[in-house]
């Protein structure tokens, strides 16, 4: 319907031009991706975006730029399940969201037998850095930030004791999370995290590029360029693997 109201409002093109059909497949991919060609689809690298607000249990509102986890868990399966597939890149600009489902995500891309590298791009906020350390290898752009705070919690309270204690043992998975798939001790870590000064309203530490890779968030400093590269040599590395591991096998059957 928005398509039809915007086509009515549009001039009659002039006597002898045509106008290409609304179903031409070029014309669609102007107005989806403004461009005239797609990009190539044969690949052997499955590219993941993880971008605005990870949407978990409860539905955002439409507004919102979302991420849903129940998308890209799928996604996930079959990338690990596709044979043509040999490495997973995961690009993150992402504000956070749903603890659980960012720890979700973040547990599926750690515990995937194939090559993964991540890059956060513009942000990689909150429950975006348990993610952003999930892959073999992190990237992160020189002007991209980090924001390092504790779990919080909105809307009624209703046994504060018991409330506590579950925000503190959620608080440890990420610390764990965190902690065991990146170079960042959980001193730092916890440091960072309870800082306080440093925003406005909440307690925490927004970290930059080289920040981030400074204090062991991060591997490297780099764009899609350093990271895709890094991605490639893990691939070739474990196509080498698989190579020695099958004429080894093949020596002890002889």
């Amino acid at each position: 319907m928005w398509e039809d109201a915007i086509t009515s409002e549009q001039p009659e093109p002039p006597a002898g031009e045509r106008r290409p059909p609304m179903g031409n497949p070029v014309v669609e991919t102007i107005q989806q991706l403004g461009q005239t060609t797609t990009p190539a689809s044969e690949s052997n690298i499955f590219c993941m975006t993880i971008i605005g607000q990870v949407e978990g249990h409860l539905v955002l509102p439409p507004q919102n730029k979302t991420t849903k986890y129940e998308h890209l868990i799928p996604q996930l399966v079959a990338a690990e399940q596709n044979a043509k597939i040999e490495g997973i890149m995961i690009v993150l600009n992402t504000v956070g969201g749903d603890v659980e489902a960012g720890l979700a995500i973040a547990e599926m891309i750690s515990s995937l037998t194939k090559p993964t590298v991540t890059l956060v791009l513009g942000g990689g906020h909150s429950i975006g850095v348990p993610i952003a350390v999930a892959g073999n290898v992190s990237f992160i752009a020189e002007t991209a930030t980090m924001t390092i705070h504790p779990i919080r919690l909105n809307g009624l309270v209703i046994g504060v004791p018991q409330t506590f204690e579950y925000l503190d043992k959620m608080q440890e998975r990420v610390t764990r999370f965190v902690t065991s798939h990146s170079n960042v001790t959980e001193e730092k870590f916890k440091e960072l995290m309870f800082k306080t000064g440093e925003l406005t309203r909440d307690i925490g530490t927004t970290v930059i590029g080289t920040d981030a890779v400074k204090h062991g968030l991060i591997d490297q400093v780099g764009g899609i360029g350093q990271a895709l590269r890094q991605l490639n040599m893990l691939i070739e590395a474990r196509r080498q693997s698989a190579g020695t591991a099958a004429a080894n096998a093949r020596g002890l059957t002889q």
